[in-house]
C-alpha cells in the first residue's frame, strides 16, 4: 500500500489541531487527484451474479451426465453385441430359456426341408422360445430320438426349449398334417402331395381314389378327379386316408352348394371349372367360362359345338404340353379329345377351387367364341367372336413364344 494513501487514512486522534488544516486538505486532494487518474486506466469487470454462476454451473453438470449416459449406453451395446457373437463358441453360458410351460396358442409352420436353425429363429421370434440356442441346445440333448418334420404345429407362447422340441418332434401327438394342395394339380399329383404332407403310403390314397362311391359321388364319377378341392389343409395326426379324402371332398361339396350348384349339375360344373382353370386366371374365369357355354351350346355355329381345348387333349395323353400335333388333335379315341369330340370331355380335368366354380356355375354372358393366352407369363387373354379374328390373336401368341424360346412348351 503507497505512503499517499496511508496518508489519507490519518486516524483523527493523531491529527494536531493547531496544524494548517487546509495544507493537509490539499494533499490529500492531490493524492485523489492521482487516484482518480489512475482509476481512468483501470476498469474492473463486473462479478457474475451468484445466480448465474449456479445456472452455468448446472449446465456444465447436465452435459457431463449426457456425455456420460451416451458413453454408458454405447459401451453396454457393444458389451452385449460381443457377447451375443462369442456366446456359441464359449461353453460357459446358459442360453435364456423359458421356464414353460406356456400360455396360448400359436401355430408353427415347418416348411418341408427346413433347417433347426432356420425353426429356431421362427420359434424365438413367435415367443415360443426365450432363445434360439435353448432351442437347438434342447434339440441336440434329445440325442435324435426323432426329426423335425415339415407340417404346421399348434404350439404356446414361451415354452420350455425341450417342450418345444418335444412337440416338433415325429410322433408326437400335438402334431398335424400340412399339405399345400396347388391349384391345376391332376389327381395323381394331388395324391403324391398328401402322401408326402401325411406319411400315409401313397397307395392308400390311390386305392380309395378310384372308389368314388365311398364318398357318395354320383356315378358319372370314375375316381375323385375333380373332388379334391385345392387348398393348404391340416389334417388331425390321427386321421387315415379315407379321412383325409373324405375332407376334401367335403370341402368341394360346401364349394358346390355356396355356388348354388343342384346335385345333378354338379359334375358337370366341375368338369367346366377345372377346364378354366387351365385355360386363363382369375380375372377371366367368368369370360371364359361364357365362351365355352356359347361353343358347346351352339352346334350350327362357327366351332360347330366343339370346345377345342388344349388342356382337356393333354389330360387325355398324360401330358402337360400346350405344344399338341395334328395327329394328337385328331385322335378320337381321347375320350378328352375336345378338338375329336364335340362338347365337354368326359370329366374334369383337375380340381377346381371355389372361384372357377362360381365362374362355371354362373358363366358371362358375351358373344365370344375363342380365346387365346398371349401371354404365359401375365396372364394376358384376348378374345373373338369370329374364327379371323382369332387368328390375329393366335399370331401374337406365336410371337410371344418366339420371343421367349422355352415358354410355349
Amino acid at each position: 500500500m503507497s505512503d499517499a494513501f496511508r496518508g489519507s487514512t490519518h486516524p483523527a486522534h493523531l491529527i494536531d489541531p493547531h496544524e494548517d488544516v487546509d495544507h493537509e486538505w490539499h494533499d490529500d486532494h492531490a493524492w485523489t487527484q492521482e487516484q482518480e487518474d489512475a482509476h481512468d486506466y483501470y476498469v474492473e469487470e463486473p462479478l457474475p451474479s451468484r445466480r448465474s454462476t449456479r445456472v452455468s454451473k448446472r449446465v456444465r453438470k447436465r452435459r457431463r451426465t449426457v456425455i456420460f449416459l451416451i458413453v454408458l449406453a454405447l459401451f453396454a451395446a457393444v458389451v452385449i453385441f460381443l457377447v451375443q457373437a462369442i456366446k456359441p463358441m464359449l461353453g460357459g453360458f446358459e442360453a435364456a430359456d423359458y421356464p414353460g410351460p406356456g400360455t396360448g396358442t400359436v401355430q408353427i409352420m415347418v416348411p418341408d426341408g427346413a433347417s433347426a436353425r432356420t425353426v429356431a429363429t421362427d420359434l424365438r421370434t413367435q415367443d415360443v422360445v426365450a432363445s434360439e440356442q435353448a432351442f437347438l441346445d434342447a434339440l441336440a440333448a434329445a440325442n435324435g430320438t426323432g426329426s423335425l418334420q415339415p407340417g404346421s404345429f399348434d404350439m404356446r407362447k414361451q415354452m420350455k426349449a425341450s417342450d418345444a422340441v418335444a412337440v416338433l418332434l415325429a410322433g408326437d401327438k400335438s402334431k398335424v398334417h400340412y399339405a399345400a394342395i396347388a391349384q391345376n394339380l391332376r389327381l395323381n399329383e394331388t395324391l403324391e402331395q398328401l402322401a408326402k404332407g401325411t406319411g400315409i403310403p401313397l397307395a392308400e390314397f390311390q386305392k380309395l381314389a378310384n372308389e368314388p362311391k365311398l364318398f357318395g359321388l354320383p356315378a358319372q364319377a370314375k375316381n375323385l378327379e375333380g373332388y379334391l378341392t385345392p387348398g393348404e389343409y391340416r389334417f388331425p395326426i390321427e386321421l387315415d386316408a379315407k379321412g383325409v379324402l373324405s375332407e376334401m371332398v367335403d370341402a368341394t361339396k360346401k364349394n358346390l352348394a355356396a355356388a348354388g350348384v343342384a346335385a345333378g349339375d354338379q359334375y358337370r360344373v366341375l368338369t367346366v371349372a377345372s377346364i378354366i382353370e387351365f385355360e386363363g386366371n382369375e380375372a377371366n374365369y367368368a369370360k371364359i367360362s361364357g365362351a365355352i357355354e356359347n361353343r358347346i351350346n351352339n352346334p350350327n355355329g362357327e366351332t360347330r359345338g366343339f370346345l377345342q381345348s388344349d388342356a382337356t387333349v393333354a389330360y387325355g395323353l398324360g401330358i402337360k404340353s400346350y405344344n399338341l400335333s395334328q395327329a394328337q388333335k385328331d385322335d378320337k379315341s381321347n375320350l378328352y379329345n375336345t378338338y375329336a369330340n364335340p362338347g365337354l370331355p368326359v370329366g374334369p380335368i383337375g380340381s377346381p377351387a371355389a372361384t372357377a366354380i362360381e365362374a362355371a356355375a354362373h358363366p358371362e354372358t358375351n358373344p365370344y367364341y375363342f380365346w387365346v393366352t398371349v401371354n404365359l407369363k401375365t396372364g394376358e387373354t384376348l378374345y373373338a367372336a369370329t374364327y379371323a379374328d382369332h387368328l390375329k390373336n393366335v399370331a401374337q401368341y406365336t410371337a410371344w413364344c418366339e420371343a421367349n424360346a422355352g415358354e410355349c412348351k
